[in-house]
């Protein structure tokens, strides 16, 4: 991937046309390579709207020019890359979706404005992107009733129809299959018994499986097995637990990044390295879990 890159200098007493030109890269989405240097991915469009601004620098005695950029090897290119990640952004978003009420219909329709305006400029869309449609598809829907546009539908279902269980997921657990499993066995299922399968294909018929294709409980369009299970016995509502979902998602799939998820993916993969077996595992992760959904809980107590 190549880049066009201008370069503008304004006369220091040109403090409006300076506001002016700025607007006009943040709207296009420029990343800031450094400081007078802005970049976008390479297109017709994209080279015509720089050369229009370079011509409105030059209306105001500033200086601009276009060059074409790519980084010299594979790690220069990551950073320039890098440079138009829009997470942080979708972040704000996620933040504020979760904190609309469904039925405010002006906040709603702001919400899928600033969605379409972002999503405009993303020019590397990903996760970060599909996990913020996802959450205001689900806030749209809950408006109207109707169901959320996903590949399948999640049925609420009860707990107390599922007491005693055999659950089973593949082996050699990780960050979303230790999540489910702990969620099952502290909220859903206090009884539950585990397989941990060699081949999911070779799952009992009498077990309830997770997070593998074909399972009772797996991914759901934009949600992850933990979310999946946790919007299918109605536990969704739960702050802590929807805190605990956004960094499980984001360790699992990517999208929105959270601060505390590179943490608890250290503690995670230590517990991974000195447990024998995955019995032992559940019970090293499930204390990580447990402890961080009632640090979760006190800072919010009236959840």
């Amino acid at each position: 991937m190549e880049f066009l890159a201008i370069l503008v200098s304004l006369p220091t007493r040109q403090s409006a046309g300076r506001m002016r030109i700025w607007r006009a890269l943040r709207t296009l989405g420029c990343a800031t390579l450094r400081d007078g240097v802005y970049l976008l991915p390479e297109s017709s469009e994209h080279a015509a709207a720089l050369e229009q601004i370079a011509e409105d620098v030059r209306a105001v005695q500033g200086t601009a020019d276009l060059y074409r950029l790519a980084g010299r090897d594979e790690l220069q290119q990551a950073g320039i890359v890098a440079l138009f990640d829009r997470g942080p952004e979708y972040a704000r978003l996620l933040a504020t979706i979760a904190d609309t009420d469904a039925g405010n219909s002006k906040a709603r329709r702001a919400l899928r404005r600033d969605l379409a305006a972002l999503m405009a400029i993303d020019y590397l869309p990903g996760e970060a992107m599909r996990q913020v449609e996802a959450a205001l598809a689900a806030l749209e829907s809950a408006a109207s009733g109707e169901p959320s546009a996903t590949s399948g539908r999640i049925r609420r279902l009860a707990s107390a129809d599922f007491s005693g269980r055999t659950w089973a997921t593949r082996k050699n657990l990780w960050v979303d299959r230790m999540a489910s499993a702990w969620l099952i066995r502290r909220f859903i299922d206090k009884k539950a018994k585990f397989l941990w399968l060699d081949d999911p294909k070779r799952c009992p018929k009498t077990a309830l499986g997770f997070d593998f294709d074909g399972a009772a409980f797996t991914h759901v369009g934009g949600r992850v097995s933990f979310e999946v299970l946790a919007a299918s016995f109605g536990l969704d509502s739960d702050s802590a637990l929807a805190r605990i979902a956004a960094i499980v998602h984001c360790l699992d799939v990517g999208g929105v990044p959270v601060a505390e998820a590179a943490g608890i993916e250290a503690v995670l993969a230590g517990a991974r390295a000195a447990a024998p077996n995955d019995d032992k595992l559940l019970i090293e992760a499930s204390r990580v879990l447990d402890n961080l959904y009632r640090n979760y809980r006190q800072e919010n107590p009236d959840d």
